[in-house]
C-alpha cells in the first residue's frame, strides 16, 4: 500500500495528507463496452490483490457477438476469505448512459457511483448513493493526446481507483508494464500517462472518498505461502501439464477455447503437442489416438461440442481408454447463451451416449480447485482406464482468484510411458482386475498382441458375440466405477452436522453457498452445507448425512424441469429415494447471489417458525451486498 501521507504521487507531485477509512473488502463493478478494456482493469486489480497477499474474486459478462457490446467486470478484493464476487457493488464505475441505466440497481444504498460525466447523466434527486462525476473521456484525451483519442480511459479509471483505495502504485505500474510490454513503447508510455492522470485527478473532487484495506499481516501469517492469481481455464490447462498430460486435440468454442490456446503454446515446451482439428468428432478421435499410445490425452469443448463427441466417448468407454474431456458449460440448449453461465450439461455428461456407458464426472468448486481436480481426473483416468469428464463452467473459466502457489516440485507427474515387456499371461481386459493397456510398441512375451476395438470383446480384446461375455464385460466396466466410489473421500461438510436444513451444491456454487450458510446460521437456523466435487460416481454414505437434516436443498444453475427438480436434485432423489430433497434453480445466465440462495432455502421450509427465521435472514441478505 502507498501511505496516505506519502509525499509522492505516481508523477512525482506533492500530495496533501488525507484521512482514510478502513475497510475489510470492497466490491467494484466496472460497466461499459467490451471494447473499453474494462476486463483489463479488473485483471489488474485482481492480480494486484494476489501480489499483495489479499484475497480476490472476479466476475465478468461479455457479449456473444463479434462486434462487442455492453460488458461488466466485477472484482471483490480485500483481507480475509472472499467466497463470492458479491451480490451488490460498493462502487459502480459507469462509462456510458446505458451502463448507468442497466447497473445502478446493483449498487448498494450508500455506495459510490463514479461516472464519466462526458457520457452519463444520473437521475436528479437520487440521494441513495454518493455520486462522483469525472470527465473520464476528456481527461484521458488530454493526458494521452495525439491520435490515441480516448484509448486508455480504462487505465485512467484504474488510476482513480488506485487513489481512492490507496492501492500500491508501484506494483500497479509494474503490472501495466508487464501487460503492455510486448507492444510498442509508445503504448506503455501512454498507458502510464493515463494512469498517472487518473491518480492525480483533483483530490477535492473526491471529497472524503478515501479508503484503506485493513492490515494484511494476519492473512500472510495464515497462509505462509506466496500467492498466484489465475482464471479457471488457465488453472485447468496448467493442472493438465502438472499431471503429465502431453497430448491433446480440440476445436475452438466459447468458453473452452482459451484452454486450447494455452495448451497449444505450452505443451511443445514439454515435448508434447496439441492439435486443432477440423471439428469436434475429429478432436476426440485424435485425442483417443494419443491415449492409445500410452499417455492420458485431453480434449474439450462446451455443451454443443460435448454432444458431438458422444459417439467417440461411447467407444472410449467400451475400449476402456483413459481420456480427459473438459466441458466448460454455458447457457443452452443449442447455441444458447455462449457467454453466460449454466450447469445444464450434467445429465449429458453422466448418461450421454448410447448403451451403458459408465464414466467418471468431476466438478471443481473454485479456480484453485480447477488446478487440483484436473490432476485428480488424470490420475483416475490412468488408474481406472476410463474417460473422465471435468464439468467446469463459464463463470469459473473467466473468474480470477488468488490462491497459494502450488509446490510444483512435489506434485509434478512424470509422463513417462511404460513400454516394458508384458508377460505371457498378459490380458488387457482381465475379468478379475482393472484394465491396463499395453501402449503401442510394447513387446509381448506371448507373441499375441492385444486388440483395441469398439466391439464387445474378450479378455484379449478380440471381438465376441457371446451373451455371457457381454454381460461379464458390462459388469466389469460398471464395477470399476463402483470401486472408485468406495475410495472417494467424504464430501466437505460445513456448519451444523445435523439440523433443519442441509444446503447441497456442486461446481462453482460453492462460494455463494458458504456465504449463504453463514447468513442462515446467523439468523438462528441449524443448517449445514455439503459440497460435492465428485458428482459421478457419488461418494458412499451420503444417505447417512442426509438423514440428519429435515430438508435437503440443492442449489444448481439449471432448470427445474418438467417435474420441478434440477438435474443434480433429480439424480439424488433417484439414488436415495428421499422426498425431502428439493431444488433451488435458476437459468438467467448469471451466478447465484448469496441472497438468492437464502431466499430459495426459505421457500422450502416447512416449519412456520423456521420460515419466519429464514425470512429475517433473507431481509438481512437484501440489505447487504
Amino acid at each position: 500500500m502507498v501511505s496516505p501521507n506519502s509525499p509522492e504521487t505516481p508523477g512525482g507531485a506533492a500530495a496533501a495528507p488525507r484521512a482514510t477509512r478502513p475497510i475489510k473488502d470492497v466490491v467494484i463493478r466496472l460497466a461499459g463496452n467490451s471494447q473499453d478494456g474494462i476486463q483489463a482493469v479488473g485483471g489488474f486489480l485482481a492480480r494486484l490483490a494476489g501480489r499483495s497477499e489479499q484475497d480476490v474474486m472476479t466476475y465478468m459478462t461479455i457479449p456473444s457477438t463479434i462486434s462487442g457490446g455492453p460488458s461488466i467486470f466485477q472484482v471483490r478484493m480485500g483481507t480475509g476469505d472472499i467466497l463470492s464476487a458479491g451480490d451488490r457493488a460498493d462502487m459502480l464505475v459507469a462509462f456510458y448512459q446505458h451502463s448507468y441505466d442497466a447497473h445502478i440497481g446493483s449498487l448498494r444504498p450508500g455506495g459510490v457511483l463514479l461516472y464519466d460525466s462526458d457520457h452519463v447523466k444520473p437521475a436528479e434527486g437520487d440521494h441513495r448513493f454518493t455520486a462522483v462525476a469525472c470527465p473520464i473521456t476528456t481527461g484521458t484525451v488530454e493526458a494521452v493526446g495525439g491520435t490515441a483519442k480516448d484509448k486508455g480511459k480504462n487505465i485512467f479509471v484504474l488510476g482513480l481507483i488506485a487513489r481512492i483505495f490507496d492501492l500500491d502504485v508501484e506494483k500497479l505500474s509494474a503490472l501495466i508494464k508487464e501487460r503492455f510490454g510486448g507492444k510498442h513503447e509508445d503504448v506503455v508510455r501512454n498507458a502510464l500517462l493515463a494512469f498517472d492522470a487518473g491518480y492525480a485527478w483533483p483530490q477535492n473532487n473526491l471529497r472524503d472518498l478515501f479508503y484503506r484495506f485493513e492490515a494484511i499481516e494476519e492473512a500472510v501469517a495464515r497462509t505462509g505461502h506466496p500467492q498466484i492469481t489465475l482464471d479457471g481455464n488457465s488453472a485447468v490447462a496448467y493442472g493438465l501439464i502438472a499431471a503429465g498430460v502431453r497430448h491433446g486435440a480440440g476445436y475452438p468454442i466459447t468458453p473452452w477455447s482459451s484452454i486450447m490456446e494455452i495448451l497449444r503454446s505450452e505443451l511443445p515446451k514439454y515435448g508434447g503437442i496439441f492439435v486443432q482439428c477440423e471439428d469436434e468428432i475429429a478432436s476426440i478421435s485424435t485425442a483417443l489416438g494419443f491415449s492409445y499410445t500410452g499417455g492420458v490425452a485431453i480434449t474439450g469443448s462446451a455443451g454443443p461440442g460435448l454432444s458431438l463427441k458422444m459417439e467417440a466417448l461411447s467407444w472410449a468407454t467400451m475400449a476402456e481408454m483413459p481420456l480427459i474431456v473438459v466441458n466448460v458449460q454455458r447457457g443452452g440448449p443449442s447455441t444458447g447463451m455462449p457467454t453466460n453461465v449454466e450447469q445444464s450439461d450434467l445429465m449429458q455428461a453422466i448418461w450421454g451416449s448410447h448403451g451403458d456407458t459408465p464414466r467418471v464426472v468431476l466438478a471443481p468448486k473454485n479456480v484453485e480447485d480447477c488446478f487440483y481436480i484436473t490432476m485428480e481426473a488424470v490420475r483416475i483416468a490412468k488408474e481406472y482406464s476410463t474417460p473422465v469428464i471435468i464439468l467446469t463452467d463459464q463463470a469459473l473459466s473467466s473468474r480470477i482468484e488468488a490462491f497459494d502457489e502450488p509446490d510444483l516440485a512435489k506434485i509434478m507427474v512424470d509422463p513417462k510411458v511404460d513400454r516394458s515387456e508384458r508377460p505371457a499371461d498378459f490380458k488387457p481386459y482381465p475379468l478379475d482386475r482393472l484394465t491396463q493397456h499395453a501402449p503401442a510398441g510394447t513387446k509381448m512375451a506371448s507373441g499375441r498382441y492385444p486388440t483395441v476395438t469398439g466391439l464387445e470383446h474378450d479378455e484379449h480384446g478380440h471381438p465376441t458375440g457371446s451373451p455371457k461375455l457381454h454381460q461379464q464385460m458390462n459388469a466389469k466396466r460398471r464395477e470399476k466405477i463402483k470401486a472408485l466410489a468406495a475410495t472417494l473421500p467424504a464430501p466437505e461438510l460445513s456448519g451444523d452436522s445435523a439440523g433443519e436444513v442441509l444446503l447441497v451444491t456442486w461446481g462453482s456454487n460453492w462460494g455463494p453457498a458458504r456465504e449463504a450458510l453463514a447468513r442462515v446460521r446467523a439468523a438462528g437456523v441449524k443448517a449445514g452445507h455439503m459440497h460435492l466435487r465428485h458428482v459421478h460416481p457419488l461418494p458412499n454414505g451420503l444417505e447417512q448425512t442426509f438423514s440428519r437434516y429435515h430438508k435437503i436443498v440443492v442449489a444448481e444453475l439449471n432448470d427445474e424441469g418438467v417435474y420441478g427438480f434440477g438435474q443434480f436434485t433429480t439424480m439424488l432423489r433417484a439414488r436415495y429415494a428421499m422426498p425431502n430433497i428439493v431444488s433451488v434453480c435458476k437459468t438467467d445466465g448469471l451466478t447465484f447471489k448469496v441472497s438468492e440462495i437464502v431466499a430459495g432455502i426459505s421457500r422450502h421450509v416447512e416449519s412456520t417458525e423456521l420460515e419466519a427465521t429464514l425470512g429475517v435472514a433473507r431481509q438481512s441478505a437484501l440489505a447487504q451486498r
